[in-house]
């Protein structure tokens, strides 16, 4: 299990949207998702957050919340351990991303980009504000089979 980062960074009611369109061999390519990454050795969850935010956006956050931990599983690919972030507030200039072409979407347009599945779960969890949690999304390639919310299947 690899442990990573994503984080939804808001505006408004603007949320920054990455379209992972530039990596031949992505598991998330020609979804949208947030940004964020793999932990580098011995880095915190901030710590990761914060250098794949500057990294990949051009942006230093200044607000941020650990929202829940996501257990991706995927029969595809080795599994990770999410921390999931929402962050309000940032310095600096938007720059062009390696990974694909970031964009500040509406909130009510989310649920018509393609993306993972599961993420329709924890992106209803972080709009209602609700309290940290952990959540399991398991998948069959892109195929959500089964979603588990602290202890309690859902899915």
């Amino acid at each position: 299990m690899i442990n990573t980062t994503l984080c939804y960074v808001t505006r408004g009611n603007e949320v920054l949207m990455l379209h992972r369109i530039k990596k031949e061999k992505d598991i998330n390519k020609d979804k949208w998702i947030g940004i964020g990454g793999k932990f580098e050795k011995e880095e915190s969850p901030d710590e990761c957050l914060l250098r794949e935010a500057k990294e990949e956006t051009g942006l230093t956050l200044t607000s941020w919340k650990c929202r829940g931990v996501i257990t991706f599983l995927n029969d595809s690919c080795e599994g990770e351990f999410m921390y999931l972030f929402t962050a309000d507030g940032f310095e600096g200039q938007l720059k062009e991303c390696d990974e694909g072409e970031l964009k500040w979407v509406a909130r009510e347009f989310l649920d018509s980009l393609p993306k993972w599945e599961g993420d329709k779960i924890f992106l209803d969890l972080l709009w209602q504000d609700a309290p940290f949690f952990l959540l399991t999304l398991r998948y069959q390639g892109d195929t959500l089979v089964e979603a588990i919310l602290d202890g309690k299947k859902i899915r």
